[in-house]
């Protein structure tokens, strides 16, 4: 009886699995999900092994004498859970099998695992044991357990290993880092993901990391949990765009342990999961992990019109005693151009685009690249006004308000290289930016959203969740701040951090819910939508984009079990009513595709695209 061995091979552009034989010296040695040397067209390649099998099953439905014979063990790599749950994320978000494994799989080879480092309950420091998240481990399945921005999570972890193994997943590795660190004090054996890849495959207590945690190879696993599961950061930005918190929902049912969803803000994927049951504290002690949340309704401002500083903002600013982070993801100067004289839209003379003001005071076109002097093309008027304005424009705006000269307001953007790599000057007190300014500051005491409208309507279906998204980060963002500064009558007291949404919808849903630290009200309205538009997490949502969509989009319109838009910038959305009859819709057509075109077809494919 010989072994056969199926393998993947670790080749960009190859989407088969190929069998091999391996030698009587290998078969005590080779494990599914081993990294191995074979050979493939005429040289000798890594791979990993997806299934082992023999002759005597027809295993293979290559004759034995034409198979190749695997060539050496390189490694470990993933463990055969892990590799049963690649095999169904692969046709679960339209992509290859080496993909996953490449994620699940240690950076360097990994001749052997370490022993356990599992700790004894004696050498572990007490902690207030979590009722709530005992009572979700003891259930099994998935449970959804509410916690504001300030409360920390580690109460949640220490508890859940308690009963055992744990794999974490957290929006960020900096995080993660600096959970293991409080974890470790606490007595337990730590994994921190994917430098520790070798030593969570041994056992450990916790094993945590970004979303690549998820494919971690974890013995004797007991429970999963997801922090902030609401976080776009858990979802691959890369085709296949898998999302961790579906990843960790899926294993959880496999192995038959639980899968707890912690956020602030739970996403209404799950909530849908559990039927909106959510475990929340008391509202006291909840409010109380929530900052000051202040809705400034722009209605009621007379200078609305003209400016985005309204009173309530001004009077912030004059706080020098105060650090400032105001929010606007509207870059340059000026966006939009109206003339003075005319009211005649500034629009480029090339193309037709709306033309926005550059920093050396030049009208450019996006669209085309187009430079013009800054005049009015119909009536020749220098004199040009902001109907839109940019974070540039604003810094001069703040500086003014806040008595501060120019190079006191720093401004922040994340679509400049520059200024990515740029170190921002934390003894600063007043910041301008994109919301690529929460990431970069420290230390803040007031964030300002100055059009929060902008946001909540974005042409976008999931605009108010990723609102709520940027709500939390600014929360977390003050949760700490305490400052001493004298009342008017001379008193010392304490002020504490202050989230401020300046907005024309302050009857909106979602604002109210912030306000009133309830969203029940939002979170209602928003299922009824989604569920009469069949959209996630009623229906399924894909993109398809690249070279040669149009191809795909043609084949899968004559799908009568799916609904196809009209190609934009080389891109298609495609709905259906639930996830496997468009995941294997869409992988069909690109299959068909791919045979009939004569060119080659360059396509991505994201399954429920976070920002659609």
């Amino acid at each position: 009886m010989a072994v056969i061995a199926r393998i993947v091979p670790d080749v960009t552009g190859v989407d088969k699995v190929f069998d091999y034989l391996v030698p009587e010296t290998l078969v005590d040695n080779v494990c599914v999900g081993d990294r191995v040397r074979i050979p493939l067209h005429n040289r000798n390649v890594a791979g990993w092994v997806l299934q082992l099998g023999d002759t005597t099953t027809q295993f293979s439905d290559v004759v034995q004498s034409r198979l190749l014979q695997v060539i050496k063990v390189l490694g470990k790599g993933p463990s055969q859970e892990v590799v049963d749950l690649a095999r169904w994320a692969a046709p679960m978000w339209v992509g290859r099998l080496r993909a996953f494994f490449v994620t699940a799989s240690p950076a360097t080879l990994v001749a052997a695992l370490p022993g356990s480092r599992y700790t004894q309950e004696s050498m572990r420091k007490a902690f207030e044991i979590d009722i709530q998240m005992v009572d979700a481990i003891s259930a099994t399945g998935v449970s959804v357990l509410r916690r504001g921005p300030a409360c920390s999570p580690r109460s949640l972890v220490l508890t859940a290993a308690s009963k055992g193994p744990v794999l974490v997943v957290i929006p960020t590795l900096n995080r993660a880092r600096l959970m293991a660190a409080s974890l470790r004090e606490h007595g337990l054996s730590v994994a921190v993901m994917p430098q520790d890849w070798a030593v969570a495959a041994g056992g450990v207590d916790v094993v945590i990391g970004a979303r690549s945690a998820i494919w971690s190879s974890v013995p004797l696993l007991k429970s999963i949990i997801v922090i902030d599961e609401h976080d776009d950061a858990l979802q691959e930005e890369r085709s296949p765009s898998w999302h961790a918190r579906d990843v960790a929902i899926q294993r959880a049912d496999q192995l038959g342990i639980a899968c707890v969803l912690v956020s602030p803000v739970p996403s209404l994927r799950a909530l849908h999961g559990v039927s909106g049951d959510v475990a929340s504290l008391d509202p006291n002690t909840e409010a109380s992990h929530w900052p000051q949340i202040r809705l400034v309704d722009r209605r009621l401002d007379e200078h609305w019109s003209s400016s985005m500083l309204s009173s309530a903002l001004i009077e912030q600013l004059r706080d020098h005693s105060r650090r400032i982070v105001c929010v606007l993801n509207v870059k340059g100067r000026a966006r939009l151009l109206a003339c003075g004289a005319c009211r005649e839209l500034v629009r480029c003379d090339v193309c037709e685009a709306a033309m926005t003001m550059s920093s050396s005071k030049q009208l450019e076109c996006q669209r085309c690249a187009n430079v013009r002097p800054a005049v009015c093309v119909k009536c020749g008027s220098g004199k040009l006004a902001v109907i839109k304005a940019g974070i540039s424009r604003l810094r001069e705006e703040l500086a003014a308000a806040a008595g501060r000269r120019l190079d006191e307001v720093v401004e922040v953007s994340g679509g400049d290289v520059a200024s990515k790599d740029q170190e921002i000057d934390q003894t600063k007190m007043l910041f301008v930016g994109t919301e690529a300014v929460l990431h970069r500051v420290r230390d803040v005491d007031t964030v300002v959203f100055l059009d929060i409208d902008q946001e909540i309507s974005a042409p976008r279906y999931r605009a108010a969740e990723i609102t709520l998204s940027l709500v939390v980060h600014a929360a977390r963002l003050v949760a700490r701040s305490k400052r001493e500064q004298k009342s008017a009558s001379g008193k010392n007291i304490t002020s504490s951090g202050l989230v401020m949404i300046q907005s024309m919808l302050a009857d909106h849903a979602l604002l109210r819910g912030l306000v009133a630290h309830d969203l029940s009200g939002f979170i209602e309205e928003e299922m009824s939508r989604r569920k009469l538009m069949l959209l996630p997490p009623f229906g399924a949502l894909a993109q398809v984009s690249g070279n040669g969509v149009d191809q795909v989009a043609d084949i899968l319109r004559r799908n009568v079990l799916l609904q196809v838009s009209a190609t934009h910038k080389d891109a298609v959305l495609v709905k259906s009513s639930d996830w496997k009859t468009l995941a294997n819709s869409i992988s069909d057509a690109l299959t068909n595709a791919s045979t009939r075109g004569k060119k080659a077809l360059r396509t991505k494919t994201q399954i429920d695209p976070p920002r659609a």
